[in-house]
């Protein structure tokens, strides 16, 4: 797909401004009714979701060049994906997928950002989105973890980029796979030799190096043999399982977050958490394991001639509806004396942690800002604890807090499970 595709998207936009708000059905009062991290924070049309359509628009009709107000709004997005879900509850039409598409084509034309462009280079030289302190599979030390480039396994745990260069989440990942190696199943690792999943890339703008970084992954997988991969961070797991599929990358190989795996394992009995833990959370969900974790629909068909937007065989919109949002909840709710508060703005409508779309590394003031947005929603709940599924969000919720020296604990759901078991 290119930026032209989505002109018919881009043209239904009429600017009614619910890309900026949850639902009027989800507000529950006079606060967390933004849903869009990027207008709240700038609070100009442009930064919103549709008025990045209509200057997508412009572009396509050569209305309008680039300048570095232009880029600084091209760039100043996480691509959460909130703005489409609320667009998409009352529309039918494609938001958040021209909008990267817009950002493909700013990278196309040589209008790239130095610091994004710093971690493509990162990645294409190191195969890393970050920097690694050491070796990738050195979280796994003494764990006797089954080497799947040597060896058949039932399952593939992918640690990802952040976890394994992170020594403070280096204890999840070991106590992750210690709860599920005394479950009983064959699971191993790359070690070492894991590649990055690319995309952090995408989101960047760099689809080719996100490609190439894909079949990359998909040949080392094809030659292990491996069925089943799982993995804790949000944004491996929406590559895995959305931006491969969409690609035609990712075959017939089945991907699962750990929440998921784990859920299952408690829901058939073989994971008992018996030890009574008295903590009230909050849950944040992470957006590329909910609304962006949801499979991807591929349709082919032509539009139906006319003026307005029909197609033929119809086509299905991803919602956010599908995406991983039960399974984190089960695992809180199955452990004895948690008790779970939910805060307003969750599930698809959940706000952003600030770590994504490249934001993180190219205005880290942005993604702090976002981050503590979401802090305050989380303690306004009266919860003791935040707590999240994904590396990047933990990461991100625990600097902002560090920063603003907030006596508030953030945990992933695996470290409390851990705990109860």
């Amino acid at each position: 797909m290119a930026l032209e595709d989505y002109r018919g998207d881009m043209e239904m936009c009429c600017r009614c401004s619910t890309c900026k708000f949850i639902p009027m059905q989800q507000i529950a009062g006079d606060q967390y009714v933004n849903v869009c991290p990027s207008i709240a924070r700038y609070n100009f049309h442009s930064y919103s979701g549709g008025g990045r359509l209509n200057i997508a628009l412009s572009m396509l009709k050569g209305s309008i060049k680039y300048t570095d107000r232009l880029l600084d709004i091209v760039y100043n997005c996480q691509l959460c994906g909130a703005c489409g879900v609320s667009c998409n509850y009352a529309m039918d039409m494609e938001v958040i997928e021209p909008i990267t598409e817009f950002r493909m084509k700013c990278i196309a034309d040589g209008q790239t950002n130095p610091s994004l462009e710093k971690s493509f280079v990162r990645l294409n030289t190191t195969g890393s989105m970050i920097p690694q302190a050491g070796q990738r599979g050195e979280w796994a030390i003494d764990l006797h973890l089954r080497d799947a480039n040597r060896e058949k396994v039932d399952v593939l745990f992918h640690a990802g980029c952040l976890t394994s260069a992170n020594k403070g989440m280096h204890k999840l990942a070991a106590d992750t796979i210690r709860i599920i190696q005394n479950s009983g199943v064959d699971i191993g690792s790359f070690g070492d030799s894991e590649l990055c999943c690319g995309g952090r890339v995408y989101q960047m703008g760099y689809r080719k190096a996100f490609i190439d970084q894909a079949q990359k992954f998909m040949a080392q997988v094809e030659k292990a043999d491996i069925k089943t991969l799982v993995t804790g961070c949000a944004h491996c797991y929406q590559a895995f399982k959305v931006l491969y599929d969409r690609f035609h990358l990712r075959g017939g190989l089945q991907v699962l977050h750990t929440t998921e795996y784990l859920t299952q394992l408690i829901q058939d009995g073989t994971i008992k958490p018996n030890k009574q833990i008295y903590l009230n959370v909050t849950y944040h969900d992470p957006c590329r394991l909910g609304r962006l974790g949801e499979a991807w629909v591929h349709w082919e068909g032509k539009k139906i001639p006319g003026h307005r937007f029909m197609f033929d065989p119809p086509k299905t919109y991803r919602k956010g509806t599908f995406g991983v949002y039960e399974a984190p909840r089960h695992i809180l709710t199955s452990i004895p004396g948690i008790k779970l508060t939910e805060m307003v703005r969750i599930k698809e409508y959940a706000w952003c942690c600030g770590a994504g779309g490249g934001v993180l590394e190219s205005n880290p003031e942005f993604a702090a800002w976002t981050a503590r947005e979401r802090i305050d929603e989380a303690r306004s709940t009266g919860a003791e604890a935040l707590v999240t599924s994904c590396p990047w969000c933990e990461m991100t919720f625990k600097q902002e807090l560090t920063r603003s020296k907030l006596d508030f604990k953030v945990y992933d759901v695996i470290e409390i499970l851990a705990s109860a078991l």
